[in-house]
């Protein structure tokens, strides 16, 4: 099901709440590296400081900023567009990858119902590369688009938030990759190259408009 904005977990530093969100299950991953932390100080000291560091920076890799919401097919994510091509069926695909530096929670890029939620198994092939599209993949499929969250050579966690039939606005978050990697939207079939508002090499986003849709 869709998670909620009182659903994440908004990251605590000092006994002070900090002004952003975190991915569900952040602390999962975190609390092990801070726990370990404690001996490892005790023994090698450098050794505790880089636990932290490590914990800390699992945190801030998860984290979940508001993102306001453009108009048309919305960048599921923020990172660089990689990917600008039909498919054979004719229908657009602009892919946006993540860098290591990106927030990697994702958002859907239409509203609609949620018609299937489907896992595919499949590689690790880095996200920039041309085999990337046979990795292990999540397709998100509304009424008249697809989204695909495609893990990397480092993911290997894909976390959808959303079930089918579930209700959505464009920009609402519907998941993330843990360590990764690439989100690809395939536009509804009315959307061509003209009603692009970004290419190949530019940086995004999640909420930013990336095409209009025809009327």
């Amino acid at each position: 099901m869709k998670v909620s904005t009182r659903d994440r977990q908004p990251l605590v530093t000092g006994g002070h709440t900090v002004a952003m969100d975190l991915a569900p299950g952040s602390w999962r991953l975190a609390t092990p590296l801070f726990v370990l932390a404690v001996p490892a100080t005790l023994l090698f000291a450098p050794a505790g400081v880089l636990l932290v560091a490590l914990g800390v920076a699992t945190l801030w890799f998860h984290r979940d900023p508001p993102r306001p919401t453009g108009t048309g097919v919305v960048s599921p994510a923020d990172g660089t567009v990689s990917v600008v091509r039909e498919e054979e069926e004719g229908r657009l695909r602009v892919g946006v990858f993540m860098s290591p530096l990106s927030v990697h929670v994702n958002r859907a890029p239409l509203g609609g119902r949620i018609a299937r939620v489907r896992h595919i198994s499949g590689a690790y092939k880095p996200a920039f590369s041309k085999d990337s599209d046979r990795n292990e993949r999540v397709r998100i499929e509304g009424d008249d688009w697809t989204l695909v969250l495609i893990a990397g050579w480092f993911a290997r966690r894909i976390h959808p938030y959303v079930d089918a039939g579930d209700d959505l606005a464009a920009g609402d978050r519907v998941g993330h990759i843990s360590y990764g990697s690439r989100a690809d939207v395939i536009c509804p079939p009315a959307v061509t190259r003209d009603d692009l508002a970004v290419e190949t090499g530019d940086r995004v986003r999640a909420g930013q408009t990336l095409a209009d849709v025809p009327e």
